[in-house]
């Protein structure tokens, strides 16, 4: 990640003008005109010194300025990332969509779409909270890999989906545990049957399929649990799950053949 955006940061400075002003103080993002090449410059200075939230208000103003300049556009994504650097990640995706919905086609455009992934993926909470950040990191990370599949923005987009989808799957097993733990053997199942049909991939697979023997015994339904078991046995054979599931099965199932 940090490879991608220090490239595309690189590409930007060549663009900044070596002139930039030098102002300080409560004026930096005031209104006061400026040639385009001055302002600019000033933002990136700023970006580069690790004032990020200053740079962003400055390239904000590059386009206030000068919306039909060719630096507008430059700022607009360059805004985007300023931001990300911040941790406004909310501001980020915002200027980042504004870049895209103002030049669609344009040749930055993956990097847009990257910086609007990455914002999200950012704001990740551990799996005890609401997930529709998660969610939307995941639909924000497919679109890179759908759009620009050739990219090096979706080779890493690639990989943080295998680590947002384990995350969600790691959420449907938390869900599915608690209530397991109430005794809500249905509900528990619909958690753990979810994380085997659409999430078979992630490392909870194998606890999934263990989960759904137990509850399957807990429902009275012996023949489900073993088959449920065998599935955990053919596909993670040698795992702590299969062995605690094929102890379950001979202590609660034994003789009983899969539905």
């Amino acid at each position: 990640m940090k490879l991608i955006l220090g490239t595309a940061l690189a590409g930007a400075s060549l663009m900044t003008a070596a002139c930039a002003g030098r102002s300080s103080g409560p004026a930096d993002t005031s209104y006061v005109a400026r040639d385009v090449e001055s302002l600019y410059g000033e933002a990136k200075r700023r970006l580069d010194s690790g004032q990020a939230t200053l740079a962003a208000a400055l390239f904000d103003e590059v386009e206030r300025q000068h919306p039909y300049s060719p630096w507008a556009r430059r700022a607009q994504l360059m805004s985007s990332f300023s931001y990300y650097v911040a941790k406004d990640y909310n501001k980020a995706i915002q200027s980042a969509q504004r870049f895209l919905q103002i030049h669609p086609g344009n040749k930055d455009a993956p990097y847009a779409f990257y910086l609007i992934a990455l914002s999200y993926y950012e704001q990740i909470s551990d799996v005890q909270r609401d997930q529709k950040v998660t969610e939307q990191a995941l639909t924000a990370l497919q679109e890179i890999d759908r759009r620009f599949p050739n990219s090096d923005y979706a080779s890493d987009a690639r990989l943080k989906i295998d680590l947002v989808r384990d995350h969600l799957a790691g959420k449907e097993m938390e869900i599915g545990r608690h209530y397991e733990r109430a005794g809500r053997w249905i509900a528990a199942q619909i958690r753990f049957q979810n994380v085997v049909d659409n999430y078979q991939t992630t490392s909870h697979a194998p606890e999934a399929l263990y989960r759904l023997t137990e509850t399957s015994l807990a429902l009275g339904i012996p023949d489900e649990a073993v088959k449920y078991a065998a599935v955990l046995g053919a596909n993670y054979p040698g795992t702590e799950w299969y062995d605690k599931a094929y102890d379950l099965v001979q202590d609660h199932a034994a003789g009983v053949t899969p539905s």
